[in-house]
């Protein structure tokens, strides 16, 4: 079984990953954060290292995918190929960081990928609004996410919104994590607990 959370930056994916996979004895993929070499780049000048960042995550998340359906084990992953397109690309070219001519080969190579990769059996959307991403961003402190903007992150969310709402690749899960704290209340866990198990097995 393949679970994957997905979300914005600071939404909480990781943490919840983490929590499922030992909640369930499940194996936890995680995005390659600390081990990426362009990500600090990125953010100190997001035109250079645009097409570089997206090719390398592109690249990771597919191997990632292979893995986890060539393994046969349950695995909850965080995040997903579809983000890296929909999402951060899409974004990107936006902003004009990403030009049209990089946009237009990154989304060729996408495409060869995803018809080589099935989708998760559920995927969980965390939704949360700005502030609360802001919060949580700051709180964990890393230096290279201190200069990602409100604005960045607004533009994030609306491409999530708009991804999700035309989702039709399997499974969807939305909760709504602003008035949740998943961490430190264990009847918060519950619920999304309970939400899962619904999805995945028809309780109620």
């Amino acid at each position: 079984m393949h679970i994957a959370v997905t979300g914005n930056i600071g939404a909480g994916k990781t943490t919840l990953t983490t929590m499922l996979a030992k909640q369930y004895g499940w194996e936890a993929q995680f995005e390659d954060v600390d081990h990426n070499p362009y990500l600090e780049d990125f953010y100190s000048d997001m035109s250079k290292w645009s097409f570089a960042l997206q090719i390398y995550f592109l690249g990771s998340r597919f191997r990632q995918v292979k893995e986890i359906r060539e393994s046969g084990k349950d695995i909850v992953q965080d995040r997903t190929i579809y983000e890296d397109a929909h999402i951060f690309a899409e974004n990107l070219n936006d902003m004009k960081l990403l030009s049209d001519r990089d946009f237009n080969n990154y989304t060729s190579v996408f495409n060869l990928m995803k018809s080589f990769v099935s989708a998760p059996d559920l995927l969980i959307y965390l939704r949360s609004d700005v502030p609360n991403l802001v919060k949580k961003i700051y709180k964990r402190g890393r230096d290279y996410e201190a200069s990602i903007s409100i604005e960045y992150l607004t533009k994030l969310n609306r491409k999530y919104e708009k991804w999700i709402n035309s989702y039709k690749e399997g499974k969807l899960l939305i909760i709504d994590v602003d008035d949740l704290d998943f961490v430190e209340r264990p009847e918060d866990f519950g619920f999304i607990l309970e939400k899962i198990e619904a999805e995945l097995y028809g309780l109620f």
